[in-house]
């Protein structure tokens, strides 16, 4: 998806939110601003009595016609009613655009006709101001489209006939082809399938008219990608692997009948359908929903002239940025080039910006000067002897020693499918007084679960842990650390001393998903190195004996934050809204608060290489976790600031720090001259990876104060030399049954979209959106 149209959705779908608020607003404006009449020395008698007339239009009763030309020009005719239109009426702008049919208390509700001076009509319905409902629009040059629309976008099933003979006949989200759909050529070959963006994306079918073959397979970003075959008229196919590198296509070709071998190149499909194009909407100067009424001021205002849409929005700067976007089309063809730079660069800031001008204007707060937040203290409490969590302790340490201690090397990576069934576990007892296998100790008999220990030993060592380092971070004299609270789960976390490794008590049905995603879990961290998903080392269970008969079932983590740069702000992202914001207030929040998507104030930039790479692996690991029906998933996000005043602020990039005054001399720091060589030479890749010690820029963003869920602030241009650790947690919530229920209440009073509980496939879809705003390229 191209730039433009990026901002175009991302500026529609805050538009939607906010003209919610708009329409609440719209009869409070125009109720106090009256609509005046324009003297001059044709006036009626009603027109020249100023008083008697305001009197009169201002007075609450039954509508009636009136005709009134405007202050700058512009002309209404028709039903008045309380000050604003409402009935059916005419307005006429001095630019030549014109609106016939239906208002309601100020707004153009209803069906109705726009016109543009250039010939183009839309014919159909309004919601406040907006082309919303069923419509037809013919552009100037005989474009048509026939269907629904919502705020002023082609969106569900629509028509589009093009002026050069093509014709699209299908779904469309946010102005642009979507779903399934049939877009015919003027020649007659016709594609019929599955789209995304505008482009054929998906499964679906290419008929050629000119000799009757096809393409049956899938596509991606216009052309034949994955699977597919292609079929001649006389019967002959040719069935393989299409991609746009000659050196991934492969296949074979099956003749009809007695035909010999075919000379035939399976690029010649390629160079074929290039030729084919998506034809581009047309672009339109101006929307129905950004036209105003002009409006007098009262006498006794000194303030100059205002103006206020006919729908009682504010003029915002939303509006004029709509004014330079094409909102007609697929915009796959040559339409985004004709946007020139200065347009572009407008477009953007209007859109992030989204300034209210008028009665209700939003100011934009001044930012005041970052600091580094308080130094939290070392996080969790000591399970020392009487701890109520003490001879659990004891437990695990006893378990992990003896089940890591008494195992053998492992020799290969490749396991047998065995190895991760479920039921392949080994019972352990430990009796006080010790016994053949295991040795005597103080806390009361239990017994010892290790679930497919083979499969966990691999990921050890496929993630280079030594197994005599895991046992003494684990088992050593230092005593675990329990964190303050549950998670939201109610699970309980304990960390080792040393900060490398987290155990997280787990319910039952955790571990269940656990067990039944182990083989893919195994083989994506075994594909992908570079892989964000959150490391496993061991899965276990310790089973109390006597009256309690207490299970407590555990997994073993890599610690994201064990790191030699102290963690200055932490943040847990998923992409939605509701409860996504701390309960803490700003004098409690330190540097181990987590802190959540509506407290983001920051826009990541990472370099072009590693970006990318975080881009490819994002993807991949989203795929895994939808396939394997996982939502509710996060990106953990942690932030050094590497350069700070000896007062505690933040001093943003170009400053000098004066000299003695780095927050922590003897913390590592990275000047950008060793962050382009670190970067340049792969050789020195040792200190960084993806997700892991990674120098980056952070800007700073502002939210509007007028924008409640605003998930991602507008940038600011105030950049921070940062280091960044981050990866996924959280991986182990399907979409059960519980989960659907949460979805379907939180649904009928919330934004669905807004909540957590969402199907893995949409949770992917929405997480993606969010992640890849937050984090982008540095240029």
């Amino acid at each position: 998806m191209s730039k433009e149209q990026s901002c175009v959705l991302k500026a529609w779908e805050v538009t939607m939110r906010k003209t919610q608020q708009a329409k609440k607003r719209a009869n409070s404006i125009f109720g106090t601003v009256p609509v005046a009449l324009q003297t001059d020395d044709d006036a009626t008698p009603t027109e020249e009595n100023d008083d008697e007339s305001s009197t009169n239009t201002s007075t609450i009763g039954e509508s009636y016609h009136e005709e009134r030309v405007l202050p700058n020009g512009d002309y209404y005719t028709g039903q008045w009613y309380d000050s604003f239109p409402h009935g059916h009426g005419k307005y006429l702008w001095t630019d030549g655009c014109m609106y016939i049919g239906e208002w309601y208390n100020g707004k153009t509700m209803g069906k109705g006709k726009f016109g543009w001076p250039s010939g183009a009509m839309y014919e159909g319905e309004f919601k406040s101001g907006y082309m919303d409902g069923i419509g037809t629009y013919t552009g100037p040059s005989g474009d048509t489209y026939r269907g629904q629309w919502v705020m002023n976008l082609k969106h569900g099933h629509g028509i589009k006939s093009f002026a050069n003979g093509d014709v699209y006949d299908g779904e469309w989200r946010r102005g642009l082809q979507e779903s399934q759909g049939k877009y015919r050529w003027r020649d007659g070959s016709y594609y019929i399938g599955e789209w995304k963006n505008g482009t054929m994306c998906g499964k679906g079918t290419f008929v050629w008219s000119t000799d009757g073959s096809r393409y049956d397979g899938f596509w991606d970003d216009g052309f034949p990608s994955g699977n597919g075959t292609f079929k001649w008229e006389n019967g002959s196919f040719y069935v393989g692997h299409w991609s746009k590198d000659p050196e991934e296509m492969n296949g074979t070709y099956y003749p009809s009948g007695n035909e010999g071998a075919l000379e035939w190149d399976p690029k010649e499909v390629f160079d074929n359908l290039s030729e084919y194009k998506i034809c581009s909407g047309e672009r339109v100067p101006v929307l129905p929903s950004q036209k105003k009424l002009s409006v007098w001021n009262s006498s006794k205002r000194v303030e100059k002239p205002r103006r206020i849409s006919v729908d009682g929005r504010v003029s915002v700067g939303l509006d004029r940025a709509f004014e330079k976007m094409n909102m007609w089309g697929s915009e796959s063809g040559e339409g985004a080039a004709d946007i020139d730079s200065n347009t572009r660069r407008d477009l953007d800031a209007e859109i992030m910006r989204l300034e209210a001008e008028g009665f209700i204007q939003s100011l934009r707060p001044s930012p005041v000067p970052m600091r580094l937040p308080k130094a939290g203290k070392k996080q969790g409490e000591t399970i020392s002897k009487g701890h109520r969590n003490y001879e659990l302790m004891l437990n695990l340490q006893l378990g992990i020693r003896h089940a890591v201690g008494r195992q053998a090397q492992v020799v290969s990576l490749d396991l047998k499918h065995s190895a991760f069934d479920p039921k392949e576990k080994v019972w352990t007892r430990f009796p006080p007084e010790g016994s053949k296998y295991t040795p005597p100790h103080q806390s009361c008999e239990f017994k010892w679960k290790d679930y497919c220990p083979l499969v966990f030993r691999s990921l050890r060592k496929l993630f280079k842990v030594d197994p005599a380092d895991y046992m003494l971070s684990i088992c050593g004299n230092d005593a675990l650390r329990e964190l303050s609270s549950p998670g939201k789960s109610g699970s309980f976390f304990y960390l080792t001393n040393d900060d490398r490794y987290m155990i997280k008590t787990m319910k039952k049905s955790e571990t269940k998903v656990l067990l039944r995603m182990l083989a893919a879990y195994y083989n994506h961290v075994r594909a992908f190195e570079n892989t964000l998903v959150i490391r496993f080392y061991g899965l276990h269970c310790v089973k109390l004996t006597g009256t309690i008969q207490k299970k407590v079932r555990f997994v073993i983590m890599g610690n994201l934050f064990c790191s030699e740069y102290s963690i200055h702000r932490r943040f847990d992202l998923k992409g939605s809204s509701l409860g996504r914001t701390t309960d803490k207030p700003e004098s409690e929040i330190n540097s181990n608060t987590i802190l959540k998507d509506l407290d983001l104030n920051f826009i990541f930039r990472l370099q072009k290489a590693w970006f990318q790479e975080f881009i490819r692996q994002v993807d991949k690991d989203c795929e895994f976790l939808e396939q394997e029906r996982i939502m509710d998933y996060s990106l953990l996000v942690g932030i050094h600031f590497r350069e700070a005043s000896v007062a505690g602020e933040l001093i943003p990039s170009g400053a000098r720090t004066p000299h003695g005054e780095n927050e922590d001399e003897s913390a590592p720091r990275l000047s950008r001259v060793d962050v382009d060589q670190l970067l340049s030479d792969p050789t020195r890749w040792a200190s960084i990876r993806l997700g892991g010690n990674m120098p980056a820029r952070a800007e700073r963003t502002m939210r509007r104060s007028d924008c409640e869920l605003q998930l991602v602030g507008e940038p600011t241009g105030e950049y921070y030399e940062v280091v960044m650790i981050f990866g996924i947690i959280d991986i182990l919530q399907d979409y059960d049954i519980t989960k659907k229920l949460e979805h379907a209440y939180k649904s009928i009073q919330y934004d669905p979209t807004s909540i957590s509980a969402v199907d893995p496939r949409l949770y992917s879809r929405r997480f993606r959106d969010f992640i890849f705003k937050v984090f982008t390229e540095d240029d």
